[in-house]
């Protein structure tokens, strides 16, 4: 396992990040798909991804509310000081009025909660698991930011947000001295690459880490929703990834690359496309899940597996996606060029 540095902190983190959503107990039924698998089954997942060099574990206050954490903190107890742990907070957690959010009510409420159910005096890594229309981002930070002096948080992050969003938060901090978020948590894969647009530039200026989610696309990219010769049941299909949402057509491409590719190294689909996101630049880390053992095993092999340059390209031109303006704009700059780009610019405002 490697390690990187998350974000511009002196906190390193394994490539691959455990996903603890699918922690759930059987008899709470929660989003039945994912798994609901049990505490007995969470501990032997854990040790897994420990013998596999993982050190970096994320959950949310919101999954199976609250059971993923309470899982969470009970298979990681006897190794706490070895690991890393994030969550989040935004989701609501009651009915009341202020039971969502990130105000300082919130917050402070919400922080205590994720402690007491990891059973831990510190979460390593608190994130903002969405932007909160309804308070000022300078509230936000200043609640996040009485967290960390506290100790009760080491660094905090977000997730979900726009590029513009993530930039506005990044200068509010710098202006008002607050601790400034270290990690962007965002959606990225063969069949979602728009975070290649704005937010991965952003991420790379502003020096922020990432935490990649839902690698395989909810299960799509494993290929096994792909075959429709047997039902015909497109439809189906199209509704069933709607989150994250999948072009089935284009989708089959991708997963019949993989699948050429896979078979040439003699791994599944998902191990290589987990591994193009672990080549892809500004990557942190990926988080990986399973609803079972083996599916685990099998992404954490991800790790080891070797993509040629040929490979990479591949599956970069099965899934390039058409460029939104203004990345179709001609540029001598984007060309390579800068100091052509201006010599450029300086003639056109002459004549």
């Amino acid at each position: 396992m490697d390690y990187l540095p998350l974000g511009n902190t002196g906190l390193y983190v394994s490539r691959l990040c455990f996903g603890a959503m699918t922690f759930a107990e059987p008899e709470q039924k929660y989003m039945a798909w994912l798994g609901n698998e049990g505490q007995e089954s969470a501990d032997q997942m854990i040790g897994t991804a420990l013998e596999a060099g993982i050190n970096f574990f994320d959950t949310a206050n919101i999954y199976a509310n609250g059971a993923s954490e309470q899982m969470l903190g009970k298979a990681l107890a006897k190794k706490r000081d070895d690991v890393i742990i994030a969550t989040k907070l935004y989701h609501p957690s009651g009915a009341g009025a202020n039971s969502m959010g990130t105000s300082r009510v919130a917050i402070m409420r919400e922080v205590e909660g994720s402690l007491e159910r990891l059973g831990t005096d510190r979460i390593d890594l608190y994130q903002v698991h969405s932007w909160d229309t309804t308070t000022p981002i300078e509230e936000t930070l200043r609640a996040l930011d009485d967290c960390v002096r506290q100790g009760k948080v080491r660094y905090i992050g977000l997730s979900n947000f726009a590029a513009w969003q993530i930039a506005h938060a990044d200068g509010v901090a710098r202006l008002h001295g607050t601790e400034r978020f270290c990690s962007v948590q965002a959606y990225y894969s063969l069949v979602g690459r728009e975070l290649e647009r704005e937010i991965l530039p952003a991420t790379k200026h502003l020096g922020l880490g990432t935490m990649i989610f839902s690698p395989l696309a909810a299960g799509f990219l494993s290929g096994k929703y792909t075959d429709t010769e047997d039902t015909g049941d497109t439809v189906g299909r199209r509704s069933r990834f709607s989150f994250p949402p999948v072009d089935p057509a284009a989708g089959d491409e991708v997963v019949r690359v993989l699948r050429e590719i896979g078979d040439t190294h003699g791994v599944s689909p998902s191990q290589v496309a987990i591994c193009w996101l672990l080549h892809q630049d500004g990557v942190t880390t990926v988080i990986v899940g399973a609803r079972k053992h083996d599916q685990l095993v099998d992404n954490l092999s991800a790790i080891d597996l070797e993509l040629s340059d040929d490979e990479l390209n591949r599956l970069n031109e099965v899934s390039q996606q058409r460029p939104e303006y203004p990345q179709w704009m001609p540029s001598l700059e984007r060309a390579g060029d800068p100091a052509a780009a201006i010599k450029h610019s300086a003639k056109v405002a002459i004549s």
